[in-house]
């Protein structure tokens, strides 16, 4: 795909946002463990970026997923993962499913007011036990009347501390696994509503995760999103939205932290010249970005598809596992190259700490490996 100067406008008018309103807040916010979400977000919808392929009818933009992708990959130039991260969760893993598949009354009463950035959004997906394992939760919604009553837990909740609004998997029926389940929306002040804890994370500092518990929480039944029992299919369908999130933010967060690695190499003085000057380190360094660009290429050979209307579920994956992967490989081989300065506590060793979260979020590396096992018919029957 080629960008036009639409897209090359909407880049400009992310990094100015970037470089003027969030990075110089980065390092407090890592240091709090918190961002303010209501305050960024709500400058975002001043800015249309909340919703930018979001049906107009609700405040967004109408624009095709190339606008979206864009938005994804440079927000990979803040100074830490956690921010984009609950911006990701905003956009791309609380609401698609919402937009697509939600009634006009429900899109009004919550996605609207999420593309204004007057409401924070978080996802229930998954559990303590249930992970990449989405089929295996155990979260119940019951009906009584014309209501729901939810009993259960989520773990791993972004946003899950300041979020107004929780869009929760759970199961509104016995049999299959996946034909059982329903997306409903909860308003974390609904009675019964607990945020169990913040967790504590390696990285992702500036971005809250939360343990829920949902104890007899009561939500009238037209907070369902779309048909009941197609929860799994809607969040299987989200996923790959997120999936290709991952894939972009990295290439913009790792396109980041290389340029700043070359320019650091080549002011440190290792033996009387430039880091930079070793033909290991410059090698290295070109070998990485050649990886970041095929990884980018592959980003936006599966947006294609999106933008035409095709499964892209096999290219979402293979983006997901890649990214991950390829992050692992470039913040490793940035803190090596930065030595001491690396280890210490700075931008490199933040996205280190935050990349790590790229082959776990999401579905795990293993799991898309399965995934793209079974596209490729070689996946065990028994397995």
């Amino acid at each position: 795909m080629k960008l036009t100067p639409e897209h090359e406008a909407l880049k400009r008018t992310i990094q100015r946002w970037i470089a003027d309103e969030i990075n110089p807040h980065v390092d407090d916010w890592e240091a709090a463990g918190i961002f303010p979400a209501h305050q960024v977000f709500k400058r975002m919808g001043q800015l249309d970026l909340l919703g930018l392929n979001k049906p107009t009818a609700f405040g967004g933009m109408g624009l095709d997923y190339s606008y979206a992708a864009v938005l994804a990959e440079t927000l990979g130039e803040m100074h830490c993962g956690g921010v984009p991260m609950a911006i990701g969760v905003q956009t791309d893993m609380a609401t698609p499913a919402f937009a697509e598949h939600g009634s006009d009354e429900l899109r009004r009463e919550f996605l609207a007011p999420a593309i204004a950035g007057d409401m924070v959004a978080c996802l229930g997906v998954s559990e303590v036990g249930s992970g990449s394992d989405v089929a295996s939760i155990k979260t119940t919604a019951r009906k009584d009347g014309d209501d729901y009553i939810i009993n259960g837990g989520k773990m791993w909740t972004t946003n899950g501390t300041q979020a107004d609004w929780c869009i929760v998997l759970a199961n509104t029926s016995t049999g299959s696994t996946h034909k059982n389940k329903s997306l409903i929306v909860v308003p974390m002040k609904t009675p019964g509503v607990q945020v169990a804890r913040k967790i504590n994370k390696m990285g992702m500092d500036s971005s809250d995760t939360a343990q829920l518990f949902f104890d007899d929480v009561r939500v009238p039944q037209r907070y369902r999103v779309g048909e009941e029992g197609m929860g799994f299919i809607y969040q299987m369908e989200q996923f790959q939205l997120e999936r290709l999130w991952a894939g972009f933010n990295g290439v913009g967060a790792m396109r980041h932290i290389l340029n700043i690695t070359i320019d650091y190499t080549r002011e440190r003085q290792v033996f009387g010249k430039a880091l930079l000057e070793n033909q290991w380190v410059y090698f290295k360094l070109a070998e990485l970005r050649a990886e970041i660009e095929m990884l980018s290429t592959l980003c936006w050979a599966a947006v294609d598809k999106v933008v035409a209307g095709e499964d892209a579920t096999e290219w979402a994956t293979m983006v997901k596992l890649k990214s991950g992967r390829l992050m692992r490989e470039v913040t490793d081989t940035c803190v090596q190259f930065w030595g001491g300065m690396g280890f210490a506590d700075g931008r490199v060793s933040r996205a280190f700490r935050d990349g790590r979260l790229a082959s776990i979020g999401g579905g795990a590396d293993e799991v898309m490996l399965q995934i793209l096992a079974k596209y490729m018919g070689i996946f065990p029957r028994n397995a």
